[in-house]
């Protein structure tokens, strides 16, 4: 089987959140510019189900794929990032400036300190070992989720010391291929040539 492990696209700033379960930003008009790119970019893979984190940003983000699809999308808690029930969001673009401590710790392939490292890479991967356990052989499922939750799950796969090894864009598409007796290799990192143009980092 394969999995398309699609990072969400670029989501609104929240520096305070009103709700006690923390910030759940929405995408914002560049978001869904990014997001409206996705099912003609995976319009060669035979999709056969969709599953997302329960964030906001990740299920507005599997919203055009699922409609183009005419499928429904499955929220697995397991798929959250480290930050769900924090009470603030700050994309990592624009962290450099507000949270400079942060965005260091994170570019040097750590999570944030208030991270409990075991426990989110168990989480995560008990949730895409789920995604795998029922799917068919032949499904491609598409897995709409964050940045930290690709990379440690990355991290698992290859066997690598940092958590945050790889920059995983908005709207970017990782591939997974499991076989038959679930052994799971990487087929592709970070695809981005469908919104190359809309990324902050490729801007002049």
């Amino acid at each position: 089987m394969q999995l398309l492990l699609i990072r969400h696209a670029l989501p609104e700033r929240i520096l305070s959140a009103d709700s006690a379960d923390g910030a759940d930003p929405g995408l914002t008009e560049d978001g869904h510019a990014q997001a409206g790119r996705l099912p003609d970019a995976l319009a060669p893979y035979p999709i056969s189900a969709i599953v997302s984190s329960p964030q906001r940003r990740a299920l507005e983000t599997a919203a055009p794929v699922a409609a183009a699809r005419g499928l429904t999308v499955s929220a697995d808690p397991g798929l959250a990032e480290y930050d769900h029930r924090r009470a603030h969001y700050v994309p990592i673009h624009e962290a450099k400036t507000i949270a400079p401590d942060a965005y260091a710790r994170i570019l040097a392939g750590h999570l944030p300190e208030f991270v409990d490292e075991p426990e989110f890479r168990s989480r995560v991967h008990e949730g895409l070992n789920r995604v795998v356990a029922g799917a068919d052989h032949d499904n491609t499922v598409a897995v709409f989720a964050h940045g930290g939750v690709i990379n440690v799950y990355l991290q698992g796969l290859l066997g690598l010391d940092r958590p945050l090894t790889f920059p995983i864009d908005y709207a970017s598409i990782t591939r997974i291929l499991v076989s038959r007796n679930g052994n799971a290799r990487v087929a592709s990192v970070n695809e981005t040539g469908h919104v190359r143009d809309l990324l902050v980092r490729h801007r002049p």
